[in-house]
């Protein structure tokens, strides 16, 4: 493919148990883990991806979710080239959180950075038992139009959904997240102007 014309540095944030980690071990390792047979833990990862003909090297980042980690997840946030914010389908807590939480952070720390909002689980739309234990609750899993709408009121740069179980939109969501980077990366080339993190 080429030597990379640049890196593309992701960082992935959303509640605990949203399945970040899932998703970016099903993502870089073709497998979904179980937890017995693979464990549920994901390093930094790289890989030369190609977008629109010209190679980057993609560098992910997964970060914790809970509010232990509130102060020290920041850290990880210097020279973000993109957010990968998400959610998961049957969590109520972990939608609101896009609006309440994870969108307010990375624009503080990393403003003009572009954030693609990422639903998760959606294998569970297939779900009977799911869907009947929700129901007993007066509960249904989050839509893809309900997902769009939140991107749009976030000002998200894209929205996109995935199973690590099924891996369904899973390569889709991180071409996606790759051409929202570049997009960004151009117009600054052309502003002449660079987007920095603060950390504070």
């Amino acid at each position: 493919m080429g030597t990379a014309r640049a890196t593309i540095k992701l960082v992935v944030v959303g509640d605990s148990g949203v399945g970040k980690t899932s998703m970016l071990i099903s993502y870089t390792k073709n497998l979904f883990p179980d937890g017995f047979n693979y464990p549920l833990v994901f390093d930094s990862y790289s890989k030369i991806i190609d977008v629109k003909g010209v190679p980057y090297c993609l560098a992910i980042w997964d970060t914790p979710g809970g509010p232990a980690y509130d102060r020290l997840r920041p850290l990880s946030y210097p020279q973000t080239s993109v957010f990968l914010v998400c959610f998961s389908i049957d969590s109520p807590a972990s939608y609101e959180n896009v609006c309440e939480k994870w969108f307010p952070e990375a624009n503080h720390y990393c403003p003009g950075v572009p954030c693609v909002l990422a639903a998760t689980k959606i294998d569970l739309r297939g779900d009977s038992q799911v869907i009947e234990a929700l129901a007993k609750k007066r509960r249904r899993l989050f839509t893809t139009e309900q997902g769009q709408r939140l991107a749009w009121e976030m000002k998200a740069a894209k929205y996109v959904e995935c199973s690590a179980l099924t891996q369904e939109g899973l390569k889709n969501v991180f071409g996606q997240v790759c051409v929202s980077a570049v997009a960004v990366e151009n117009l600054e080339l052309v502003a002449k102007k660079k987007t920095r993190c603060v950390v504070v």
